[in-house]
């Protein structure tokens, strides 16, 4: 057990029958009453948010949550099926618990969130290199649009690039924000 006043952004928890992670907190001293606890959590099954306020002396279930290394393998309809790395043993995770699915290339090494083991989050690395599979040639002098253009990439998804990248060149892709970052 854990108590609200140890929660910090992060902290995964057991609370109304589902697993949550504490995305932020807010401790709040009222003036004549005893203190409270504002925390917003995200669902870590579902991905929807709540926000929950607790008085100071309150507890909630804390889970242990651990983080493997796992291969991604290939897509199966809605699902991603990744393998661990450790056990061999193949889990199927739906699309949306997977940050930056579209930057997932097979054979790729990722981190899974795991609790009872079953994955419950997938984050790829923050960095991948992806090659670019089309791209339409870059103009000189066409700097309107701030001198980037659209390319394809190897995994279906597409990214602003400078002028200069062609078809064929492999880069460095930010999956965070899905910006290109660099020549590979």
């Amino acid at each position: 057990m854990i108590s609200v006043t140890d929660l910090r952004p992060g902290t995964k928890v057991k609370m109304e029958g589902g697993l949550w992670e504490c995305v932020e907190y807010q401790h709040q001293k009222i003036g004549r009453g005893g203190a409270k606890v504002v925390a917003k959590f995200k669902n870590l099954e579902t991905g929807a948010t709540v926000e929950r306020t607790f008085n100071s002396g309150e507890k909630l279930e804390d889970i242990y949550v651990e983080t493997r290394e796992l291969q991604y393998l290939y897509p199966e309809g809605e699902e991603l099926v990744f393998m661990d790395l450790e056990t061999y043993e193949q889990f199927h995770v739906p699309k949306e618990r997977v940050e930056a699915a579209r930057f997932l290339k097979e054979g790729m090494t990722v981190l899974g969130d795991m609790y009872e083991g079953r994955p419950l989050k997938i984050t790829p690395p923050t960095v991948v290199e992806l090659k670019i599979v089309d791209t339409p040639p870059g103009v000189r002098g066409d700097t309107v649009s701030g001198g980037s253009k659209p390319a394809t990439l190897e995994t279906g998804a597409v990214v602003q690039v400078p002028l200069f990248v062609e078809p064929g060149e492999v880069i460095k892709v930010d999956t965070r924000t899905g910006e290109y970052v660099g020549r590979a």
